[in-house]
């Protein structure tokens, strides 16, 4: 079976609508310029307020990293939140890891409210320790939030095991706030929603001038333009073009991901029983997870798209036969690869460049949960202008220095590091 270079996520999302490109002149009270996650959940909570919303796109509703991305329903960010207090400060770091862990809630509340079909799990997900140092770190995680309130359990031994379909892993930090989704379809009932509450949304219509005129916002594309008074930039990872500095705050990376054929058969449901979604702590990570059809999704950060097919198999055999070595041959359906916004501290930014101006980026691969939140806040903040509506403060936007560079250092050591794996010199 050959591999497609197709998103699985695409293909089970067949009937997402491509609407048409911007022509003319809108007239609203705020531009969203992304229809990924962000933007639309800002739109979705600024027409709930009162207010009028058009979301330009560049190419499709959900093409970025939005409708590319593993799944994972996570709450909280990468960094535990001891470190997030102690970067921020306690009052601003509380609050971010409040209103982060409760993300998942969020998202589960929109899919609930506009009845968006995505194959929604609501089991938790599972941080699996790939040795001690990483069984130490989960350890330190679990205190962490159980010390918020937070409902997370450190699985090992047989739990663990039967938790997570591998005898390769000895402990497991399940997070019974998070799940998993399609999220090419979450993103598409986003649309959905905010179209239906009477938002205007266009696909195929990349930015190319932003510019204050008086009291207005002039957002130009190749053949309309939107006036607006205020605008949210929601482009993160997949901002284009030379009309704002954002994509020089941030330094991109990649995820891919390689997809089997749906399996089913009884060695196959010992992997990941409950539902959940999972990853590894990896510094150079791996994730594992199935869909509703019992496929298997391998993922690991490194660009796909730079690697021949026969690369990428051996390298889904390696991980495959390395945690499941119970599995019949796997047959490899479908890769994809999907772009991060990388910051060195691994946390986001959040900029307000001008009045009525504000910005994202910096996900560090937590969309779903965090351009949930991000969203609303930037909904919250542009209705009633009160900064406690955001989960940080604004800060200064400080181009990185070497943007270019980073991004092929980063590449470079994921690669050498999925070489050894096939090699089998390091799993």
């Amino acid at each position: 079976m050959p591999l497609r270079e197709t998103c699985l996520w695409e293909h089970l999302t067949p009937g997402r609508p491509d609407r048409a490109a911007l022509k003319g002149e809108v007239k609203v009270d705020v531009c969203v310029i992304g229809a990924g996650i962000t933007g639309l959940s800002a739109a979705i909570h600024l027409l709930e307020q009162g207010k009028s919303v058009a979301v330009l796109e560049a190419h499709r509703t959900g093409h970025g990293g939005s409708g590319r991305n593993v799944g994972l329903v996570n709450a909280g960010m990468w960094i535990p939140p001891d470190e997030i207090e102690a970067g921020f400060g306690e009052a601003v770091g509380s609050q971010l890891n409040r209103m982060l862990g409760a993300a998942p809630s969020l998202v589960f509340s929109l899919i609930d409210k506009y009845s968006i079909d995505c194959q929604l799990r609501r089991e938790g997900t599972l941080h699996m320790a790939h040795n001690a140092r990483g069984e130490a770190d989960l350890r330190s995680r679990e205190e962490q939030w159980k010390r918020r309130g937070a409902p997370v359990e450190l699985l090992t031994g047989q739990a663990c095991e039967q938790a997570t379909g591998t005898q390769k892993i000895a402990a497991a930090l399940l997070d019974r706030r998070a799940g998993t989704l399609n999220p090419m379809a979450y993103t598409s009932g986003l649309a959905n929603a905010a179209v239906g509450l009477g938002g205007q949304l266009f696909d195929h219509s990349p930015v190319t001038q932003l510019e204050r005129q008086g009291s207005h916002w002039s957002v130009q594309t190749a053949q309309g333009s939107v006036q607006a008074a205020q605008v949210v930039i929601a482009s993160n990872a997949y901002t284009e073009g030379e009309w704002t500095e954002l994509r020089r705050n941030f330094f991109p990376g990649y995820y891919y991901q390689v997809a089997s054929a749906p399996l089913t058969d009884a060695a196959a449901q010992q992997i990941l029983p409950g539902g959940q979604g999972s990853w590894d702590t990896r510094q150079v990570l791996s994730s594992i997870r199935r869909d509703a059809d019992g496929r298997l999704l391998l993922g690991s950060l490194g660009n796909g798209n730079q690697k021949p097919a026969w690369f990428l198999k051996a390298w889904a055999d390696r991980v495959q036969q390395h945690y499941f070595p119970y599995l019949k041959s796997v047959q490899w359906e479908f890769t994809w690869t999907g772009c991060i916004a990388f910051t060195p501290d691994h946390l986001m930014r959040l900029f307000e460049p001008a009045p009525g101006l504000v910005a994202v980026t910096g996900y560090n691969g937590r969309g779903v949960t965090t351009g949930s939140v991000v969203g609303k806040a930037f909904a919250d903040y542009l209705c009633h202008q009160d900064p406690k509506a955001l989960p940080i403060p604004f800060a200064p936007m400080q181009p990185l220095a070497g943007v270019g560079l980073r991004s092929c250092l980063y590449e470079a050591g994921f690669s050498l590091y999925h070489a050894g794996q096939c090699l089998r010199i390091v799993i």
